[in-house]
């Protein structure tokens, strides 16, 4: 090989061949286009190249530009991961057929499946339980919820207020011409159309709230134009079955729950 001058060395290539080919030889080119061709020899690495540039060279370049030069080895040495721990005995042997045994193993998960919900499903139930529980009224204010009382002790034509959930509750006993005298009246003439019927379980007694429809005032018992309910803040008249009959209330005074579990005792609420 002959040496050639700094200014003259241009590029140098060569290529390393992963097959059975042979190598492309080494050439280096210069200005004038002499071409000097290198014994050939097979050269596999980057290192074993560079010992073929030319001395002198400021800088060479190598590329491989041949198919790709892979060297695969088999890892016989591998551990492959292993399951059968986690598997059901019908299953373990993969040269035999896995058909016998599914009707086992559906019956299994399904038994599994079925059990997990049924007690996912109780426990579910118990949670929302507790829950819905703690957010109920205590026994105090139960207690308050409901009121009894004693109907002997109220005479004919009277009424008795009552404190109930924190609100005036009337309970009139009425006498047989009031029973008469509201029933008679004509339903299409009033505002609020309700036959006393409708507002009194019987018809000698007649359990109310004491808050009148207008503004929330407490109408006086026993007053007004129509003898039964009078608000003398606004000048409201409601009958004797509380029904509104003059002035600015729009409804009828309300009627709460209530029954009658013996003959002679009201429990409102």
């Amino acid at each position: 090989m002959m040496s050639l001058p700094k200014s003259s060395l241009i590029y140098a290539t060569t290529q390393v061949v992963a097959n059975a080919a042979k190598p492309v030889p080494k050439a280096v080119v210069d200005n004038v286009s002499k071409v000097v061709v290198a014994p050939q020899k097979l050269v596999q690495t980057s290192y074993s190249m560079s010992k073929l540039v030319p001395t002198g060279a400021d800088r060479v370049s190598f590329t491989l530009c041949a198919a790709p030069a892979q060297v695969r080895f088999a890892h016989t040495d591998v551990q492959i991961p292993d399951f059968s721990a986690y598997r059901k005995d019908g299953t373990k042997d993969s040269n035999s057929s896995s058909e016998p045994s599914y009707a086992g193993r559906r019956t299994f998960t399904y038994l599994i499946a079925g059990g997990g919900s049924v007690a996912a499903a109780y426990g579910a139930k118990s949670l929302v339980g507790e829950f819905v529980s703690s957010l109920a009224a205590s026994a105090d204010v139960l207690a308050l919820a409901k009121i009894e009382i004693k109907l002997g002790d109220i005479p004919v034509g009277k009424n008795v207020t009552f404190k109930w959930r924190g609100k005036p509750l009337f309970v009139r006993h009425r006498s047989a011409e009031e029973i008469a005298s509201e029933e008679a009246v004509d339903v299409n003439s009033l505002r609020h159309q309700e036959h006393d019927s409708e507002r009194a379980k019987k018809p000698e007694w007649l359990v109310l709230l004491g808050i009148c429809t207008h503004l929330g005032c407490v109408p006086i018992a026993n007053a007004g134009d129509y003898g039964g309910y009078y608000c003398p803040c606004h000048g409201s008249h409601y009958d004797a079955s509380g029904r509104i009959r003059k002035g600015p209330a729009p409804l009828n005074l309300e009627v709460p729950e209530y029954n009658f579990p013996e003959d002679n005792l009201l429990v409102v609420g």
